[in-house]
């Protein structure tokens, strides 16, 4: 068989291959996850917005775990199996349809919890995704028994929705509960699986992936600076809405160069802390395009279209951009720094949620942002010359 046959035995791809970078299909994956992740955050702003945050929260932060769990899922099947073929391809094509279809129900489901589309468009993404595993588990004898366990643990996952879609009503007290029950199923079938026998997964190469991710959910941010602006000038000029584009603009920036630090993201390629890492990377994905959300609705109030306060604006920016720090904490500086640089963002962080309870200014949660990004910087070189020295 030819290298450019159009069907190619799956073979596992070398987890030390040098200059591995993303691939023209993975950045097409990533364009799809870009609309899913809008809709999810477009949900969440017009639900604070209309005063039912909590509602709108844990609508999102359901559908975005959806979201977020298929890329995942794709991203580290690719790192250690991709052969680019045209079965791969196709498979990956009809995953990425899926997600389409997640994403045209993500509003249906955090205003009203009914997840017909939803659970339709996780069971094609999540089909692809069985297909996949059987093709590496027929072509890797050495690690059959981890990829089956990956197809078997993801068919019974799905199973579980299904039967969950069938058998639940959306009034249903029990409803919340289920679904957090599947997402631990979910959770625990690469844990179970990997420690069958370990993928062969490129740690660069994730890394990368999931750095290309961080700039998707950052542009959220961008995008509802660009909103402001629009507002800004659209009848009348309102000097407000060019303050929240400028702090959205400064957050971001902030927000960018926490997680592109000269720290390592993943250091080693251990079953528990790849696990902890990617886990992890939940709360700063969903955390980051809320912040987005946040200033969407900050614009809604300023332009009158909400009847919630300033305060409350500024939280919607504050506790998210707060999270977020803390996320960036949890996955990578509690393991890479040392001494007083490893705690300058959870620190940050709860300055940044505390300050609109005791100071209500926008402006001045940016400002924060950017301490956070200097002392942090300050105090890690200073942590790195004071172990050169010793």
């Amino acid at each position: 068989m030819t290298r450019h046959a159009a069907i190619r035995a799956m073979a596992p791809r070398d987890p030390h291959e040098a200059h591995r970078v993303a691939t023209p299909l993975e950045l097409l994956f990533d364009l799809v996850t870009v609309i899913a992740i809008a809709a999810a955050a477009a949900a969440l702003h017009h639900a604070i917005a209309a005063d039912h945050a909590a509602e709108g929260i844990v609508g999102y932060l359901l559908t975005f775990f959806a979201i977020w769990w298929a890329w995942m899922n794709f991203t580290w099947f690719a790192s250690a199996y991709d052969n680019d073929d045209a079965l791969t391809r196709l498979l990956t094509m009809v995953i990425m349809g899926g997600a389409l279809l997640l994403a045209a129900g993500a509003e249906r489901f955090a205003a009203h919890l009914d997840f017909s589309l939803v659970v339709s468009g996780y069971a094609v993404m999540r089909a692809g995704m069985i297909a996949l595993w059987l093709r590496a588990a027929w072509n890797d004898p050495p690690r059959r028994a981890g990829a089956l366990r990956y197809a078997g643990g993801i068919a019974f996952a799905q199973l579980y929705w299904l039967g969950l879609y069938f058998l639940s009503t959306p009034e249903s007290p029990a409803l919340l509960p289920l679904i957090l029950l599947g997402w631990a199923i979910e959770l625990a079938v690469p844990a179970i699986a990997e420690r069958a026998a370990g993928t062969p997964w490129h740690r660069h190469h994730i890394v990368e992936r999931y750095g290309l991710l961080t700039i998707i959910v950052l542009g959220e941010v961008l995008l509802a600076a660009t909103i402001a602006l629009q507002k800004a000038w659209d009848g009348s000029f309102d000097v407000r809405l060019v303050h929240t584009a400028l702090s959205a603009l400064v957050i971001t920036f902030a927000m960018w160069w926490l997680y592109f630090a000269r720290e390592e993201q993943l250091s080693t390629s251990r079953l528990s802390r790849s696990l902890q890492w990617g886990y992890g990377h939940l709360i700063v994905y969903a955390a980051g395009a809320a912040v987005g959300a946040g200033f969407a609705v900050l614009v809604e109030i300023l332009t009158g279209h909400s009847k919630l306060g300033l305060r409350a604006g500024d939280l919607a920016v504050a506790v998210p951009l707060g999270i977020y720090l803390f996320g960036l904490w949890l996955v990578r500086d509690r393991f890479e720094l040392r001494g007083a640089a490893q705690w300058v963002l959870p620190l940050f962080a709860a300055a940044i949620v505390a300050l609109p309870f005791a100071f209500p200014a926008l402006e001045a949660i940016a400002a924060l942002a950017v301490a956070a990004v200097a002392v942090r910087a300050a105090l890690a070189a200073r942590s790195v010359r004071a172990e050169s020295a010793a």
